[in-house]
């Protein structure tokens, strides 16, 4: 019900766009979170954003670099990265939250409860 594309191969400094594609009108009246898993550790909140878009949240190691966004017309979420770092090579996920509209903190991996299988992104130096 969530599928994740847009991951790949980039330089360092380099850009990527993060596209999540709903099925099913229930994922616009709710949050949407990106998280990452890098190889040998735990995934790991990136971003999230509010039901309609007016609240965005970011770890402090993308703010300033990745940008969060939804088209609630369309069901989808993006995650536009840029300035990417060797450190951000991940697999990246998204998810769905059906309880909340908002967080008042940043969120963390039990709030959501629909994800989507993931996409790779490389980020060689």
């Amino acid at each position: 019900q969530l599928q994740a594309s847009g991951g790949g191969l980039v330089q360092a400094g380099g850009s990527l766009r993060l596209s999540c594609a709903a099925s099913g009108r229930t994922f616009s009246r709710n949050g949407m979170g990106w998280f990452r898993q890098a190889p040998g550790k735990e995934r790991e909140f990136v971003a999230a954003i509010s039901w309609n878009g007016g609240l965005t949240y970011y770890t402090d190691s993308v703010k300033g670099r990745f940008s969060i966004s939804r088209d609630n017309a369309k069901y989808t979420v993006y995650l536009e990265m840029n300035s990417l770092k060797p450190e951000d090579t991940a697999v990246y996920y998204c998810a769905a939250d059906m309880v909340r509209k908002e967080y008042e903190a940043e969120p963390t991996i039990y709030e959501f409860d629909y994800w989507g299988k993931g996409t790779l992104v490389t980020v060689s130096s």
